[in-house]
């Protein structure tokens, strides 16, 4: 507990190790703790609390990052060219983009059947490149108005596409039929 204290969220901001959002003492919680940074750009990282991680977690943060956002932009890519856009058109619109990463932990409740680890809710991104550690079934997506489990699969990584890819694609769309 005291390691998590140094890198502890301050108020007013997201980054750090807590809570997820909390904007009131009244406010119900997700029963999870996480740890969330921004690694991209640069500029944007937190000074007390990116260059301060133990080194292990800072070089793997940053050779990993480098290579989601590799990984990342091939999926964009890939995806103007099944909407008929310009690749360098998706290339300009993320390519100087925000990057984060976050740790979810879920720990074990004394009250199971009245927790919900995270709310329901959609990304506010472009991608999220989601890794499941274990084979807790927590991930769900909505299908036909339905809650449907996401059978974890081991060293395999879960794409999201995030609300501004929906907007980018339905815009594109309603372009593309005039």
């Amino acid at each position: 507990m005291e390691e998590k204290q140094k890198f502890w969220q301050r108020e007013g901001e997201v980054e750090g190790f807590g809570q997820a959002f909390v904007v009131s003492d009244e406010q119900k919680l997700d029963w999870a703790d996480l740890f969330f940074l921004v690694t991209q750009p640069p500029s944007e990282r937190k000074p007390h609390l990116f260059p301060n991680l133990p080194l292990p977690l800072r070089s793997i943060s940053l050779s990993n990052n480098n290579g989601l956002k590799k990984t990342a932009m091939e999926i964009l890519v890939h995806m103007a060219r099944a909407l008929d856009m310009e690749e360098n058109e998706m290339r300009e619109l993320f390519d100087d983009g925000h990057q984060s990463m976050r740790m979810n932990y879920y720990p074990p409740c004394p009250q199971p059947n009245q927790v919900i680890g995270l709310t329901p809710h959609s990304d506010a991104t472009g991608l999220t490149i989601l890794l499941q550690l274990n084979q807790v079934e927590g991930l769900q997506i909505r299908k036909n108005g339905n809650w449907v489990s996401v059978k974890p699969l081991p060293d395999a990584f879960v794409i999201n596409i995030g609300d501004i890819v929906e907007v980018i694609r339905s815009n594109h769309e309603k372009l593309f039929l005039c």
